[in-house]
């Protein structure tokens, strides 16, 4: 079954499958971009990987950095050290009580790259598909993050940047973004940090995503909707998604309408 959306679904974000669909996009992006830049690039994946530590909601706390002993004032046992009872005191009854935990979590999030190999080998292109973590702004992930795209914004390469993410803030920018669920933006090297971004969104195809390579090359054409149409299909979201459920953000009540019809559209009788 394929999505009821002609863009991106709104509904892989929210049930749990984005980190399936982040890698399996990169996937497509990188076999696509493969079979259309001339003989003398290539295409490469990079990952950015970190630690954190994770509290309630699955927010970022302390951020934790491997071999380094996180110290603490509690005693051995992790209990907070108590006053010595006094002898012959009756001891107080037992209370128990409420914590949150504090866990580990592990990040990797997975980006492109197109390198000219002729004459020289040289970084051309940077590509990213952002992740949930490089869109709250204060964490780790965002911090990893800002910092790389800074560099690219001061002419280090190309740079394309895809948001297909509804939740989180959008990135740091002078101007005003467009009033779109999601966005694709490229910025060229020879006239950063001006960009230019097309707006998109889960009731129209995203549109076609121009790629630049080094000069006199002409940009790639790369036609990102059936990519994510594959993945959609091969991946049978279809079967883990509830499109009855309400979505947070919620939809527009127009949006909501939409899809309530076209629903009704794919369970009728052909």
């Amino acid at each position: 079954m394929r999505s009821p959306f002609p863009g991106m679904d709104p509904f892989i974000e929210p049930f749990g499958l984005w980190e399936d669909f982040h890698a399996k996009l990169i996937g497509e992006l990188e076999r696509s971009l493969s079979s259309l830049v001339p003989d003398r690039y290539v295409v490469r994946t990079g990952e950015r990987a970190y630690v954190a530590i994770g509290g309630p909601g699955g927010n970022e706390g302390h951020e934790f950095l491997p071999d380094v002993v996180l110290a603490s004032s509690r005693g051995p046992e992790g209990g907070v050290p108590t006053a010595a009872a006094t002898p012959g005191a009756e001891e107080p009854e037992a209370v128990p009580v409420l914590m949150q935990a504090l866990f580990q979590a592990e990040y990797r999030e997975v980006f492109l790259e197109i390198h000219q190999t002729d004459p020289e080998r040289r970084l051309v292109t940077g590509i990213e598909l952002l992740s949930p973590s490089n869109k709250r702004r204060g964490t780790k992930g965002w911090r990893l993050y800002h910092r790389k795209r800074q560099v690219y914004l001061r002419g280090l390469a190309h740079f394309v940047e895809l948001d297909l993410l509804r939740r989180g803030r959008r990135m740091p920018m002078a101007g005003r973004w467009p009033d779109s669920p999601y966005y694709l933006l490229v910025c060229r090297k020879q006239e950063a940090p001006r960009c230019t971004v097309w707006p998109a969104h889960f009731l129209r195809p995203l549109p076609p995503l121009s790629i630049p390579l080094a000069a006199p090359d002409p940009d790639i054409t790369l036609a990102l909707q059936p990519l994510v149409e594959a993945v959609y299909a091969r991946s049978h979201y279809d079967r883990d998604l509830d499109y009855r459920r309400p979505l947070h953000p919620p939809l527009r009540p127009s949006d909501a309408a939409w899809l309530e019809k076209r629903l009704a559209e794919q369970r009728s009788p052909t």
